[in-house]
């Protein structure tokens, strides 16, 4: 983050990435960061496998870190291709 946020800045934005978040990503993010439950755990409860879990955790770490920085949200794809591209022009 190369801006100066305040507090106040910070939770806006982190609020409205969360709300943009799918509602079981969401969902999963919430329950890691604030409930403290395993991966395995969540998997048990929402019938998902562990490894979707983890992915859903760290798609939606990947969406708010994208809200701090102001940055609209990218699709996984658009990710891929512009890392691809990035790579072809070094």
């Amino acid at each position: 983050m190369s801006e100066n946020l305040g507090d106040e800045e910070i939770i806006e934005r982190l609020e409205a990435g969360l709300q943009r978040l799918p509602k079981l990503r969401r969902e999963i993010f919430l329950a890691i960061r604030l409930d403290d439950l395993s991966y395995a755990e969540i998997a048990e409860r929402t019938g998902l496998s562990v490894e979707q879990v983890e992915r859903h955790f760290a798609q939606s770490m990947l969406a708010l870190r994208d809200a701090l920085a102001g940055r609209p949200p990218v699709s996984w794809w658009k990710r891929i291709l512009r890392r691809v591209a990035e790579r072809q022009w070094r």
